[in-house]
């Protein structure tokens, strides 16, 4: 009786290791993918703003002489 609750204690011991080691390390690289997602979004929606602004004005018919 005293051996399967040993055993499953000892599987969430290491469970919860394995957990903390895993968090140790795949944490901070998903927070640099993160930010390097963000910050190549924020570029591509600059792009996108200022080459809307510039086509704006493309887009008009010289004026009627």
């Amino acid at each position: 009786m005293l051996k399967p609750v040993l055993q499953l204690a000892a599987i969430g011991i290491v469970g919860i290791g394995l957990w903390k080691l895993a968090a140790m390390f795949l944490l901070p690289a998903l927070f640099f993918v993160v930010k390097i997602g963000l910050i190549v979004g924020l570029v591509m929606l600059a792009f996108w703003f200022f080459n809307k602004k510039s086509r704006g004005k493309e887009d008009t018919p010289p004026p009627a002489s």
